[in-house]
């Protein structure tokens, strides 16, 4: 019979990308791994790895025994997510990765109904670029993701992207900025100082190719990787700057500007990336029905 153990053992090391790294993960020894690893060698009758200078090279059979073995873990995951369910007094956890380029007053919204769930919650956020935070969802260390894109095609991870919905984008401007346009939303762009995200991101390609295609030129004053940041530099008049429509309201109320314009040729988009492929986790399955119906119901 498959010894699971062993299974595990062989998974991390293919995740961490060697054995080093999975001894820290696992807290176990190098020489201990590298024993496990032999004997599920010995029991498959094929390498997993092979030895490439100092590293280890997943084979291809090896890649087809890691897709079984995150299928399985993924199950145990939900399994241990159905326990978590039965009736308890200890406070849920919650730990949710958030894509750093996600505006941070979308995300709120979003994750908002993790914290308003009957049984006490305490939610664990954390804040970095998709394949890192894919990776932790992997090992299981994260419930959720929240992205501005689904999973890539050319990453291994296996995952459920989950459509929250996508939102047009609105520019605002203070209103000493406003002043100084002479035209009608989109001509009164043309010269005018504009605040952007910065490249690299599908937003900002978006934004790109929507002024090229209607032949604005704006004066590029300032690009950034925060977005709040972006809106407190456009609060002070340093320039024109864009948030989704969907907080438009909000975003004038917040930083005292005006919606100068709107455009659904530019979209926004944002998923929930789970390791379940049936959400069953009550809080996860809140977070993603909360945004379907309110936060993006508008710009379905």
């Amino acid at each position: 019979m498959l010894n699971y153990k062993h299974l595990h053992y062989f998974w991390t090391v293919a995740k961490e990308g060697g054995i080093a790294r999975a001894s820290e993960r696992l807290h176990i020894t190098p020489q201990t791994i590298s024993g496990q690893l032999t004997l599920l060698e010995t029991y498959f009758g094929v390498a997993l790895f092979n030895k490439v200078g100092r590293n280890l090279e997943i084979t291809d059979i090896g890649r087809q025994v890691l897709s079984f073995a995150d299928e399985i873990f993924s199950l145990g995951n939900e399994l241990e997510q159905m326990m978590h369910q039965l009736p308890s007094e200890r406070q849920q956890i919650f730990r949710v990765g958030v894509v750093d380029v996600v505006p941070k007053s979308i995300a709120h919204h979003i994750l908002l109904p993790a914290l308003q769930m009957p049984k006490p919650t305490r939610m664990e956020c954390r804040e970095t670029d998709l394949e890192t935070l894919l990776a932790e969802l992997t090992l299981h260390r994260l419930d959720l993701v929240i992205a501005d894109r689904p999973i890539p095609p050319s990453v291994s991870t296996r995952g459920f992207s989950h459509k929250l919905g996508e939102c047009s984008v609105s520019f605002f401007a203070a209103e000493q900025v406003q002043q100084q346009l002479s035209n009608n939303f989109p001509e009164c762009l043309n010269g005018a100082p504009l605040l952007l995200p910065s490249p690299g991101n599908q937003l900002r390609t978006d934004i790109d190719q929507w002024l090229d295609k209607n032949r604005l030129h704006p004066k590029i004053v300032a690009e950034f990787d925060d977005s709040a940041l972006m809106k407190a530099f456009g609060q002070e008049g340093v320039g024109i700057f864009l948030a989704p429509t969907a907080l438009e309201q909000e975003v004038m109320q917040q930083y005292s500007v005006k919606a100068i314009g709107q455009t659904d040729d530019i979209k926004e988009s944002f998923y929930a990336i789970s390791v379940e492929r049936r959400v069953i986790n009550p809080i996860v399955s809140a977070v993603i029905e909360s945004a379907n119906k309110t936060l993006f119901s508008k710009e379905k």
